[in-house]
C-alpha cells in the first residue's frame, strides 16, 4: 500500500487543488481526467463569467506551485471567465513538470472497488487497496490501484432532466440533440442554432439567467429572437437573489439585471410549470405540464435546459458510502447545504471530518460532494481538498483546522427560515408582482439571511 499512489478522479480545479497538494507534501498522486484536457467541464462554459474574482478561485499549494515557476496571479479582484480561468490558471499549472508526470487524460473512471473484495466483503478491507476500471477513449480498459480515492468528478456531466419528478419528462429521452442541456454559448458558435428562434430556457438559477441575459444580447442583433422563460416555481424573489445585499457583487448583478428585464417586459414568463412531457411539433417541440400545470402546452423551436446538475454514483457502486437520501451528499455534510434549507449560497468551513465515508480513505470533494445542492463555490472546495489531503498524509491538526477566506456569502433569498427582519422591514406584507399577463404573489411564508 505504502507504494501505492492517491488517485484523483477529475482533472477540474479541484482536483488539480488535491495533486497539488499530494506534490506538495512529497506525496505520490495520480490524476484520471475522462477528457482530452484538464479542465474539460470548464471549457464547456467558458463563455460564462464567474461571479467569484480570482482571489477566490486559485488553490494556495496550486498557487506556491505556480509561483515557483514565475507564474504571477491575475488582479484579485477581476472575474475570470471560464475560458480564462482555463487559460491563466488551469492549463499553466497541468503544465507544470511535476503536475505533467502525474495527470493522465482521456482516462474515463467506470468503477471502483477494492482488491479481492465487493461491497459485502469485510475480511482485511481496509488494507486491500483500491482498484480502479478505467476505459482510454480508444476503448482500451485498464485497471489502476491505489492506497486512496479521492473522488473529485464534478456534476457537469450529468445534467439533470426537465422532468419536474426528477426523471426524464415524457418523451424527453427520444430527442435526442433536439434539446439542449448546460449553458450553450448562443452568441458564439452556437449562435445560429438560436437567433431568430422563439427559444426557450427552463430553470431558475444561476446558469439559466445568464442564458436568459445572453439571448436578450443576441436578440438585439436578431429582433426576431423570442425568449420564453419555464420555471417550477413563481417565487420571483427567491429567483432574483440578494441584489445589492449580495456580498459577491456579480452574483446580485445577475438577479438585478434580470429582474429589470422582467420589469420592463422584456420576457414571455411561464410559471409555475412542471413539464411532464415533452414531444416534437413539426420543426420545433411542445412541453405539456401536468395537472396542477392545467395540463397547458408551450412551443419553442429550441429548448435549453438549465435544470441543475447531480452526481454520478454508479461507479461507485462496490464502495461503502454514507450519503444523505435526499441531497445525496455525505451525512455530515448535508444539513449545511440542503437546498430546502439553504438557497443563499451560505459557505461554512469544512472538511476530512465531514466528508469522512465508511470507506476507509476514499473521499468525494468539490462539487459532487455537495449531491444534488447547487450552493458550491470553488474556495469551498480548495478548502476540501487541503483537508483532505492532510488526512491522508497524517496531519490530522491541519486536517481539522478548517477555514475559508471568504466574505460573508449569505443572501437574503430563501423562504425557509423564520426571521425576515434582515430582508425587509417588519411587518411588511408581502407583495404582488405582476409579470407580463401573469401575477405571481410574492412568498407568504417568512424570510431570512442565511
Amino acid at each position: 500500500m505504502t507504494t501505492l499512489p492517491v488517485v484523483i478522479i477529475g482533472g477540474g480545479p479541484i482536483g488539480l487543488a488535491a495533486a497539488a497538494h499530494l506534490l506538495e507534501r512529497g506525496e505520490a498522486a495520480l490524476l484520471l481526467e475522462a477528457g482530452d484536457t484538464v479542465g474539460a467541464s470548464v471549457l464547456d462554459w467558458g463563455h460564462v463569467r464567474m461571479f467569484s474574482p480570482w482571489e477566490f478561485n486559485v488553490d494556495s499549494a496550486s498557487a506556491r506551485l505556480l509561483e515557483g515557476a514565475g507564474w504571477l496571479m491575475p488582479p484579485a479582484d477581476e472575474l475570470p471567465t471560464g475560458a480564462e480561468l482555463f487559460e491563466r490558471y488551469l492549463r499553466p499549472l497541468a503544465e507544470l513538470p511535476a503536475m505533467r508526470a502525474v495527470i493522465r487524460t482521456g482516462s474515463r473512471v467506470t468503477g471502483v472497488s477494492r482488491r479481492h473484495r465487493d461491497k459485502v466483503k469485510d475480511g482485511g478491507r481496509d488494507a486491500a487497496p483500491f482498484q480502479l476500471h478505467t476505459i482510454s477513449a480508444d476503448g482500451e480498459e485498464k485497471l489502476v490501484e491505489a492506497r486512496a480515492v479521492i473522488d473529485a468528478s464534478g456534476t457537469w456531466r450529468k445534467l439533470n432532466p426537465l422532468g419536474a419528478n426528477g426523471l426524464p419528462a415524457l418523451g424527453e429521452s427520444s430527442l435526442n440533440g433536439r434539446i439542449a442541456y448546460g449553458m450553450p454559448d448562443v452568441k458564439g458558435p452556437e449562435r445560429g442554432r438560436y437567433a431568430g428562434r422563439r427559444v426557450m430556457v427552463v430553470g431558475s438559477g444561476h446558469s439559466a439567467i445568464n442564458c436568459l441575459l445572453d439571448l436578450m444580447s443576441l436578440r438585439e442583433e436578431a429582433p426576431a429572437t423570442e425568449i420564453v422563460w419555464l420555471m417550477r416555481s413563481d417565487n420571483m424573489r427567491k429567483v432574483y437573489g440578494g441584489g445589492e445585499a449580495d456580498a459577491l457583487e456579480a452574483r446580485g448583478q445577475l438577479g438585478l439585471r434580470i429582474k429589470a428585464a422582467v420589469e420592463a417586459g422584456a420576457l414571455e414568463i411561464v410559471a409555475p410549470f412542471r413539464i411532464a412531457r415533452a414531444a416534437a411539433a413539426g420543426a420545433g417541440l411542445r412541453v405539456y405540464g401536468g395537472a396542477e400545470s392545467g395540463e397547458h402546452s408551450v412551443y419553442a423551436d429550441e429548448i435549453i435546459a438549465c435544470t441543475g446538475a447531480r452526481p454520478d454514483l454508479a461507479l461507485l457502486g462496490e464502495l461503502r458510502l454514507d450519503l444523505d437520501p435526499a441531497v445525496e451528499s455525505s451525512r455530515a455534510l448535508a444539513p449545511l447545504i440542503d437546498p430546502n434549507l439553504h438557497s443563499c449560497g451560505t459557505v461554512r468551513p469544512h472538511g476530512e471530518a465531514e466528508l469522512r465515508q465508511p470507506e476507509k480513505d476514499f473521499y468525494i470533494i468539490g462539487m459532487k460532494s455537495y449531491g444534488r445542492a447547487p450552493t458550491f463555490l470553488l474556495a469551498t472546495g480548495y478548502e476540501q481538498a487541503r483537508s483532505v489531503v492532510a488526512a491522508l498524509c497524517g496531519d490530522w491538526q491541519a486536517a481539522r483546522d478548517v477555514r475559508l477566506n471568504l466574505p460573508e456569502t449569505g443572501v437574503c433569498v430563501t423562504d425557509y427560515a423564520i426571521d425576515e427582519s434582515c430582508c425587509a422591514p417588519a411587518g411588511r406584507s408581502p407583495e404582488l408582482v405582476a409579470i407580463g399577463e401573469i401575477s405571481l404573489a410574492a412568498p407568504t411564508r417568512e424570510s431570512a439571511c442565511c
